[in-house]
């Protein structure tokens, strides 16, 4: 038999060269990000002209093909990781974590059983026994999985909570969350097969947190129906203004209640290892489940979610399915089976660049970055109440900060107003130079900042708000009318 030609290699040195250009590359723009800038624009129209065409019959020289990748893929994405990507929750990253990523995947290796990586898995493990302490989760008992991202952690969370509170019968359950919870949420309920009437969206207080007695009121009403109140989300963090909710009252409702206590840390649980950010979250560590986000604030690149758990049984009893191919995999009780633990069969290996990079840098220069994007924020803060062109709408709230043009000297409608921001936020993105994009808080259109990139200064800040004073003034000059003589 001939030697099959198609082996999808590359020659050891073309292998080298073309290896040593991804690295360059990649260490090109980790050093010099800060100079480009950070936001790309295009229309389906300028990306078709760029790419459309038919797959390939045959190929090309790989060479040709990393220049037009480098020239027209990494320069038409938008950078989450620049010093003035400001919107959404950024994601800051680090090197190393790259580069444990590109060993995870150019090793290819499988991390769902533990006879297929003993190593991948034992390393899951004790990164997750490294963050049950870290946020005061019983080590022995407790136990979690990392995910794609929050949004499937969550998911993984409300499954757990489904199976382990109502069994098979969810007819008559009923879930509870705020209407500052994280849109994820809704998406895994609905996902689960809950229906509209089963869900209870309850309005937060004037400080935008869960209502403690309306909830109290909507739980009590619910039994008197003969509905099986089973599940509470709460959130650590909120995306439009880091709100944390008043988790230790939710946790004594939920004990009381015999209601499964979910935490959506998704963005500020980590916050919880700053010594700024920790007498927030009291009452965190008394949940059944917590998502956390280390491609956000433990600064891991995409993609990384994290779920923890109480007892790490619910996991396994939730998620476990014994097919014939697999059962000469299972091992022993203490060599997980991640794929036992979550909804993925064929996982990725996580664990290497959260291990790595914890392991490099150690948690004091985390801890340390965390304190100072909370801080960085509160001096937002400071300067804009100081400024006779902006209002502070809502208080920097672990690195959040949400503010809105509003001079003194000038009398605005609030129509005018969320006219003039709406502009602001939009010429500013349209020139590249910043990403800072608006919310709606009390009814008003309001610009945000999220500062969780441990490279941002104030300096970048400062220059952020004249570019966006000079878009105001402009706004002002085309759309005010001058004052009418008087007849």
């Amino acid at each position: 038999m001939k030697k099959n030609p198609a082996r999808l290699e590359l020659p050891q040195n073309t292998m080298k060269t073309y290896g040593y250009r991804v690295v360059d590359a990649i260490v090109e723009h980790q050093t010099t990000q800060h100079e480009k800038l950070p936001v790309a624009l295009g229309s389906r129209e300028e990306m078709d002209s760029l790419f459309l065409e038919e797959a390939p019959e045959n190929g090309m020289d790989p060479n040709k093909v990393l220049d037009f990748v480098l020239e027209k893929v990494m320069t038409n994405s938008t950078n989450l990781s620049h010093r003035k990507a400001y919107s959404f929750v950024p994601g800051p990253s680090n090197y190393v974590s790259v580069m444990a990523d590109a060993l995870a995947t150019g090793y290819n290796i499988f991390s769902g059983g533990w006879v297929a990586s003993p190593a991948a898995a034992e390393l899951e493990i004790i990164t997750i026994q490294w963050l049950l302490k870290l946020f005061g989760f019983p080590k022995k008992k407790g136990g979690g999985i990392f995910t794609s991202g929050g949004s499937m952690a969550n998911l993984t969370a409300l499954a757990t909570a489904r199976r382990i509170k109502c069994g098979d019968d969810f007819s008559k359950a009923v879930i509870y969350l705020s209407d500052q919870a994280h849109s994820s949420n809704i998406k895994a309920i609905r996902v689960l097969g809950f229906k509209k009437d089963q869900i209870r969206v309850i309005p937060t207080d004037n400080e935008l947190k869960f209502a403690v007695n309306k909830l109290k009121n909507c739980i009590a009403k619910d039994r008197l129906q003969g509905l099986h109140p089973f599940c509470l989300i709460a959130t650590a963090g909120t995306t439009n203004t880091g709100t944390v909710d008043p988790l230790s009252e939710l946790a004594k409702i939920c004990k009381k209640e015999d209601i499964w206590f979910h935490i959506d840390g998704a963005y500020g649980a980590v916050a919880y290892i700053s010594e700024k950010g920790k007498p927030l979250m009291k009452g965190m560590a008394k949940a059944d489940s917590l998502t956390v986000d280390p491609h956000k604030w433990f600064f891991q690149p995409y993609e990384m979610g994290c779920l923890l758990v109480r007892n790490h049984k619910h996991l396994s009893h939730t998620f476990t399915e014994k097919p014939e191919y697999l059962r000469d995999i299972e091992g022993n009780t203490s060599e997980i089976n991640f794929y036992d633990h979550g909804i993925q069969l064929t996982r990725r290996f996580r664990a290497l660049k959260f291990y790595m990079s914890l392991k490099t840098f150690g948690l004091k220069e985390f801890r340390d970055a965390i304190t100072y994007n909370i801080e960085l924020a509160e001096k937002v803060e400071s300067i804009l109440r100081g400024s006779k062109y902006w209002e502070v709408v809502f208080p920097a709230t672990l690195a959040v900060i949400n503010f809105r043009y509003h001079p003194i000297k000038k009398k605005y409608s609030e129509k005018e107003l969320d006219t003039i921001n709406q502009y602001i936020s939009e010429k500013v993105v349209s020139s590249r130079k910043a990403l800072l994009v608006t919310t709606i808080l009390h009814g008003q259109v309001v610009l945000r900042m999220c500062l969780i990139n441990p490279r941002t200064t104030l300096d970048d800040v400062k220059e952020t708000f004249e570019l966006c004073e000079h878009f105001a003034l402009q706004w002002e000059k085309k759309n005010v009318e001058a004052p009418s003589t008087p007849s």
